[in-house]
């Protein structure tokens, strides 16, 4: 069992704009669809082991890492939540991106991580996967679907979820106080 310890005062401040978004209405219209050698897959069991994998993997170039932090028994309570879910992209047998889906009071639905494999960035899979997250938030029943990004996240992040239906709610700079025991590369547009 791998628990994550850091020390607390060993810290990199870290400044980023976050930007909130929200989306109201399912979205209109049909997108391109994910490559027939593609599957989403909702977990009813994620371990810890495959979760910290899929969020260290994906959010490893884009400064993920409140979850690293998260000591294993934690992790497993939360994705043991009925509130929680976890969804991942295989292509081709393998894993590709995962998203998390945090189901709120009032049938809102919060897409708390989204992201792709750095083996499939670039590869045309991130609109289609995102509406496909999209769609399962309305066909679950949510309300209100919700999400959040930032400077510190891919570049096509916002505009993608601007172009999938979201829209802003606000903007704010935050300071992260970043573990430096993570081993994450902070860019240097981000240091505090």
């Amino acid at each position: 069992m791998s628990v994550h310890v850091v020390h607390p005062q060993a810290v990199v401040p870290v400044t980023v704009d976050v930007t909130f978004l929200r989306m109201d209405h399912p979205p209109e219209g049909a997108v391109r669809p994910l490559p027939a050698d593609a599957v989403v897959e909702r977990l009813s069991r994620p371990t810890v082991p495959f979760y910290r994998y899929l969020y260290d993997t994906v959010g490893g170039e884009y400064l993920w890492w409140f979850r690293r932090t998260v000591p294993d028994a934690r992790l497993r309570d939360i994705l043991a939540s009925p509130a929680i879910s976890i969804h991942v992209l295989y292509q081709g047998g393998e894993p590709a991106g995962f998203y998390e889906l945090e189901r709120r009071a009032g049938n809102t639905v919060n897409l708390s991580y989204f992201g792709l494999l750095p083996h499939a960035v670039g590869q045309g899979l991130g609109r289609a996967f995102l509406r496909q997250a999209v769609d399962t938030c309305w066909a679950e029943g949510c309300t209100v679907l919700t999400v959040n990004t930032c400077t510190a996240d891919h570049p096509r992040a916002l505009p993608n979820y601007l172009a999938a239906g979201f829209t802003t709610i606000r903007r704010v700079r935050e300071e992260w106080p970043v573990p430096t025991g993570l081993g994450l590369r902070i860019p240097a547009h981000l240091r505090g």
